[in-house]
């Protein structure tokens, strides 16, 4: 298969991959009040439940990306999906308390090695012509797997069980893994960084300190809402079990592929736009991620502040629209300012630390609702937002010349 075509196949077989990294973190969140009856959980248990997993994948970034730089893309990739669909059929065999704490952190660790190596290989096939939408198609299959993770282990749990969802999602995932390992393939020369490129290379264009700070709030709220939001609806406006985990993904994850693909399209039209007219190829993604957290502000604070439900999922379709105008250019924007040599490594680094930050929002917010009610918590989180979109606006505005030498 020539190239040009097999590098937009591979987009769609990571696809799938992706899909179950997503499913598979996603399906405990819908099934917390069946977790918190059977075994007599509070909410601060269920919000380190949650958080286990992202501490252990923050934990891991690093080694992970250090990994995807030096080995087989292909064997980390495949290898870790077979191991945390492995460790999600385990969780099913959770009695204790203990256990999913310890389960959620292994699918923590297997999952880490997904995306370093994955937008690594990406890269390695697409160019700056058309990576932001290879990227941001890539980047659907996050929003597609929320909503299948969410929707599905909600609707398994309520009339099967708990346990049933985690056992689907693990089976279909292992073999999936087995099936994409004679299709998947190394590009014909991979950069191998070893010692040419050092670590700290990845650091050297000050924008890369920004994108990961902003990366860690963006993370933040996203975390507020993929963990909580299902039992927001079930508690504040009486949802069954099914329509929250339905409700509290399909709106946002839907919107949020509209705002991927979109945010893909104008990160490549506007690179291409300063390209001409001042020759060189960065900050049209930063700026796209920018506009994109700034236009999400006023839907974050009426997400909280409604009491409606038709106002709240159109609160969620505006949010999700432009947090996939940001999500389409996080792994793209960073490999503007990166060594080639070392982007599995930058991404390691990235998502270790936005998920160190990110991974205190379940717990944060479980205890600042006991004092200011998880409503006023959802509508705070437009201030996040607020703050580190225009930081990234400004820093691109005043980084837009700085070259490396």
């Amino acid at each position: 298969m020539q190239i040009s075509r097999y590098k937009w196949w591979l987009v769609a077989m990571l696809w799938l991959v992706c899909f179950f990294n997503y499913a598979d973190r996603q399906a405990i969140f819908s099934v917390f009040p069946l977790l918190q009856k059977e075994m007599g959980l509070s909410d601060v248990q269920l919000g380190i439940v949650g958080s286990s997993f992202m501490w252990v994948y923050a934990a891991a970034g690093p080694f992970a990306g250090w990994v995807g730089d030096r080995f087989s893309r292909k064997t980390v990739v495949l290898g870790g999906l077979i191991a945390w669909s492995l460790v999600t059929i385990a969780t099913a065999l959770s009695t204790e308390y203990w256990h999913l704490v310890t389960f959620r952190g292994l699918e923590g660790l297997g999952e880490a090695f997904y995306f370093p190596a994955s937008m690594a290989l990406i890269s390695a096939f697409h160019t700056t012509e058309t990576r932001s939408r290879a990227m941001s198609f890539h980047q659907s299959s996050v929003y597609a797997g929320t909503i299948a993770g969410g929707t599905f282990a909600g609707l398994l749990g309520q009339y099967y069980g708990w346990r049933s969802g985690f056992y689907v999602f693990g089976i279909a995932g292992t073999v999936l893994g087995l099936v994409l390992w004679k299709f998947i393939r190394e590009p014909e020369e991979k950069a191998v960084a070893e010692n040419k490129v050092p670590v700290r290379a990845i650091f050297a264009h000050p924008m890369v300190a920004v994108l990961i700070a902003t990366f860690i709030g963006a993370n933040f709220v996203a975390l507020i809402f993929l963990t909580w939001l299902p039992s927001y609806l079930v508690r504040n406006f009486k949802m069954s079990l099914s329509m929250a985990g339905f409700s509290a993904t399909a709106y946002l994850q839907l919107a949020s592929v509209c705002g991927v693909l979109l945010g893909g399209w104008m990160a490549d039209r506007l690179t291409a736009k300063i390209s001409a007219g001042r020759g060189g190829t960065t900050g049209g993604r930063a700026r796209t991620q920018a506009m994109g957290l700034l236009g999400g502000v006023p839907f974050l604070f009426l997400s909280g502040w409604t009491l409606d439900v038709t106002v709240l999922v159109l609160a969620m379709i505006g949010f999700g629209l432009c947090k996939g105008i940001y999500d389409a250019n996080i792994w793209a924007t960073l490999y503007d300012y990166v060594p080639p040599e070392r982007r599995a490594t930058a991404v390691g680094v990235m998502n270790s630390l936005g998920w160190l930050g990110g991974g205190l929002a379940p717990v944060a917010i479980a205890y600042a609702s006991q004092h200011f009610g998880m409503a006023a918590c959802l509508s705070a989180t437009s201030a996040i937002y607020l703050g580190f979109g225009l930081l990234l606006l400004t820093a691109t505005g005043r980084y837009s010349t700085f070259t490396l030498k």
